[in-house]
């Protein structure tokens, strides 16, 4: 497995990426998406500093343990992941303070999992995670896993949903209204944040367009 993505890391990275994807057949959880995020990663850690080895295990080990989003145990998949990095970390003995910022790191990047992260790596991690749920890929992967989930694209009655409450459980669109679009306003670092508002108002220009060509713009 090349490694080359995951520069000026890349030792690190052939130790860790066995330990990294449990077998699943979700591609919005992959590693294109471990690429991307540490993509995001590198170019915050460029104008907020953090530890590159904590930053480069916490995207490797973030999405460890496989949850689908429509299950039960969703809302703690990133302290089961945490669970399971600090035990692989603790096998290749690294301290304890380094395991700790790196589990610290993975269960704050959750946004079901609420909550907050208090280091600056968990910050550019939780940033960095947030920016592949925006802009276009943020749209690609949002129809990918309601494709994957069954969904119906919108609601035929209310697309909108004037008048009825939103379910992205039921339709792919309404995800939108219930997480995309509000996930700008919650980044940690200001890279993250202003990069987030770019990839926002290409959000908001896809569903203005979405909403046109079915005849509600």
């Amino acid at each position: 497995m090349t490694t080359s993505a995951f520069a000026p890391m890349q030792p690190l990275a052939a130790t860790l990426l066995p330990h990294a994807l449990e077998p699943s057949g979700d591609g919005a959880h992959d590693l294109s998406h471990l690429q991307r995020v540490w993509h995001n990663v590198r170019l915050i850690q460029a104008q907020e500093g953090g530890d590159l080895e904590v930053l480069l295990a916490a995207v490797l080990l973030h999405d460890c343990v496989a949850v689908e989003k429509n299950s039960p145990l969703r809302s703690q998949a990133s302290q089961l992941a945490a669970q399971k990095a600090s035990r692989v970390l603790a096998e290749m003995a690294w301290s304890d303070s380094k395991i700790a910022a790196v589990a610290h790191a993975i269960e704050a990047h959750s946004f079901s999992a609420n909550i907050t992260p208090t280091s600056l790596e968990a910050k550019v991690i939780q940033d960095a995670d947030r920016l592949d749920s925006l802009g276009m890929l943020g749209v690609a992967r949002t129809f990918y896993v309601a494709g994957r989930m069954g969904s119906a694209l919108y609601d035929p009655q209310d697309p909108e949903g004037h008048d009825r409450a939103y379910d992205d459980t039921r339709f792919c669109i309404d995800h939108f209204q219930t997480k995309l679009l509000h996930l700008a306003d919650g980044f940690q670092t200001t890279t993250g944040q202003r990069l987030a508002y770019v990839r926002h108002d290409r959000l908001k220009g896809f569903l203005e367009q979405f909403k046109e060509e079915i005849g509600i713009g």
